[in-house]
């Protein structure tokens, strides 16, 4: 505020003044934004209630900025409205559930209790076979996403006393049961087949394509969301970028060394 007072005032130095703003603003968009945090100690619920999942969101890729939450939630929603409402059920699961657990306030406005449920429920919907708007895929997503919160809780005593994060443990035990629960063939909650063992591979091919080795790489990031398309993968790189340039230059590397090693591997005879 005192900023474009000073912008008001002093007229002649109006474009330094206005480069400033624009610095300022966008510094303070960066990062963990804990300015806007601590503002939100004292405002209603429901406005608290919406920075943590918005920092939930952005949890998942070890991120905690609301504004990178928001662009990864509109890169859900670009990418599929079915697969976005199954992302944020689980999310307000696993947060209600442990607000009502009476986890730690900060811990939970932080977003902490909220990534498990939103990855769970994310892989439900990607491995259901059923197809988007299946209501019935509902009740398992809560029901999930309230589960990794009770195993957070009661994991977290246990796994700190050894210095142990209790990290996507929670996750991935919940996801495992629920697929194993269900199945290919489960009337209500069907699943897609897992690859047998001995199925065929695909044959490598030699010709490299630079347009579509770069599309692969950018797609990488995009897929820890189970985003397959570059518009929603770009969202969520800009998000990462939001809240660290050396995060997003991380994330494009590794995603790029795992793209160029599967391209590098020998091609496969489905004979052999």
């Amino acid at each position: 505020f005192g900023i474009w007072m000073d912008f008001g005032k002093n007229t002649p130095q109006r474009p330094g003044g206005l480069k400033q703003c624009f610095v300022s603003a966008l510094l303070y968009c960066t990062g963990e934004m804990q300015q806007l945090h601590t503002h939100m100690q004292d405002k209603f619920f429901p406005l608290q209630l919406v920075e943590g999942c918005l920092r939930g969101i952005s949890r998942v890729i070890l991120l905690n900025n609301p504004l990178s939450g928001a662009l990864i939630l509109a890169a859900l929603l670009l990418e599929s409205p079915w697969q976005a409402l199954l992302g944020m059920l689980g999310l307000l699961a696993s947060t209600f559930t442990a607000i009502i657990l009476g986890q730690d306030c900060e811990e939970v406005s932080s977003g902490l209790y909220g990534f498990n449920g939103m990855l769970v429920a994310l892989l439900m919907g990607v491995f259901s076979s059923a197809g988007d708007w299946y209501l019935w895929l509902l009740l398992p997503v809560c029901l999930g996403g309230a589960a990794t919160t009770f195993l957070s809780s009661s994991l977290a005593p246990v796994l700190d006393r050894w210095d142990l994060p209790v990290s996507v443990f929670p996750f991935n035990t919940v996801l495992l049961l629920y697929l194993v629960c269900t199945g290919t063939s489960n009337p209500f909650f069907p699943n897609h087949p897992a690859q047998p063992p001995g199925a065929p591979e695909s044959i490598n091919h030699t010709q490299l394509h630079v347009p579509q080795l770069l599309q692969g790489v950018v797609l990488g990031v995009g897929q820890i969301f189970a985003c397959g398309t570059v518009g929603p993968s770009l969202l969520i790189l800009v998000a990462v970028f939001l809240f660290s340039p050396i995060l997003a230059v991380y994330a494009l590397l590794g995603s790029g060394i795992s793209t160029i090693a599967d391209t590098s591997s020998p091609a496969q005879n489905p004979h052999t």
